[in-house]
């Protein structure tokens, strides 16, 4: 598996752990919202029919003669839920106490004698689960009460309820919650694919520079590497041509030493790790100290520059005029005739590098600036570091014909007043 794909897979492996642990997170909370609306629901409706069987109590009353007087509850009994039936008398006779109507819940007596009888042999409230005729689930809630001596076991109001309706709006919280888990849970990876992608991209971006460093460095070592080769081999093998082959081998150094510094400058203005420090500087003093510097041999260069100061990285601004001027002194001219340059500099800024050769070729003009595209047959590095030197100050590299017949390279930067 290749680097850039074990990150991509390290990306998938982040987006998963990330969706694991929202979907921990979030089913947690839900199975806690849950059970808290269920606790709470049946809470509420116990507390109902506490109150309701509370009321029933206190409404019971008896006549002079101790018979039980069901009558006040029946007046006072302005709903039909929860269904209320009284078990009066030792002996269980049973009495109703509803409505005219038929009652919201129908349940089996056997289970209301059953929760009464729970009731009155531990003389306290009694609760009990039952079902209805339709399959419903319904609550049972038996409350005892006294008889007519204040002594003595009255009887037993028992309170019958139908709890579909709570469990209906219960399952439609679940499944509410089911579906609002799902769709953060799918947000969730989303965001996580999005920001696993925005983590890993700095390593696929450093993965891919280093793969290109490479590529350059390959592409533009291999032919001196063979060069200087063959020159050792002849300098080895054949007397006559020692000196002349070590002289090549010399130069050839030279020139390798330039491409991996080249090479280096550029990989760390790709990377961003060259540090650019923007600080006044006179222009045209740094092209004239460049020129003087500049060992022009037979060719010509002929300096104009007016004053002009901009912001920049000196040592930057320096490798970016020096190639443009290594391209015009190397390539700038006719085969066999000298090169014949002009540098001007103007107070906007402006760097313009003028040469008399074949020009460039308009096909050539758009990619000039990329690397492996040159004038000839060179790596086509200095152009391409000289172009990101412009734009990292904020200026561009531009090159057109020249009025000499060659080509015209210009360089803009921001300047700023004197």
């Amino acid at each position: 598996m290749t680097a850039a794909a074990r990150i991509r897979s390290l990306r998938w492996r982040l987006t998963a752990l990330f969706a694991l642990a929202s979907v921990v997170g979030l089913v947690a909370l839900a199975a806690f919202a849950i059970h808290s609306d269920s606790v709470a629901a049946h809470r509420q409706l116990d507390t109902t029919m506490g109150l309701q069987t509370d009321h029933a109590v206190s409404l019971i009353d008896y006549d002079d003669a101790g018979r039980l007087n069901l009558q006040p509850l029946l007046d006072a009994m302005e709903t039909d839920c929860p269904a209320l039936t009284v078990l009066s008398g030792a002996a269980g006779h049973l009495t109703v106490a509803r409505p005219p109507h038929q009652p919201c819940t129908v349940v089996a007596l056997s289970a209301i004698q059953t929760v009464a009888a729970t009731a009155v042999r531990h003389g306290s409230d009694a609760w009990a689960d039952t079902q209805t005729p339709d399959g419903d689930h319904a609550r049972l809630l038996a409350t005892p009460f006294p008889g007519p001596d204040d002594k003595t076991l009255g009887g037993v109001v028992v309170a019958a309820i139908d709890t579909a309706d709570s469990e209906a709006e219960h399952r439609h919280l679940v499944a509410l919650l089911a579906a609002g888990c799902a769709a953060l849970v799918t947000l969730s990876s989303l965001a996580g694919h999005l920001l696993s992608g925005r983590a890993v991209r700095p390593a696929l971006i450093a993965l891919h520079q280093q793969e290109a460093f490479l590529a350059d460095a390959a592409h533009d070592l291999r032919t001196p590497a063979a060069s200087l080769r063959a020159l050792a081999e002849t300098a080895r093998h054949d007397d006559a041509l020692r000196t002349e082959a070590l002289d090549r081998t010399v130069h050839l150094a030279s020139r390798m030493g330039d491409l991996i510094d080249g090479l280096l400058t550029r990989a760390r203005l790709v990377a961003g790790v060259a540090a650019i420090t923007r600080e006044p500087l006179r222009l045209d003093q740094l092209v004239e100290a460049l020129v003087d510097d500049t060992p022009t041999g037979a060719h010509q260069v002929t300096v104009l520059a007016e004053p002009v100061i901009v912001e920049g990285d000196s040592d930057l601004l320096r490798r970016a005029l020096a190639n443009l001027l290594d391209n015009a002194l190397a390539y700038g001219h006719a085969p066999g005739r000298h090169s014949q340059i002009d540098v001007s500099v103007t107070p906007e800024g402006t760097v313009t590098v003028d040469d008399a050769g074949p020009g460039i070729p308009t096909a050539l003009a758009d990619s000039l600036f990329e690397r492996f595209h040159s004038r000839s047959g060179s790596t086509g590095l200095g152009l391409s570091i000289a172009s990101w030197v412009a734009h990292a100050h904020g200026g561009t590299l531009t090159v057109e014909p020249s009025p000499r017949g060659g080509a015209r390279f210009v360089l803009r930067l921001p300047s700023r007043a004197k």
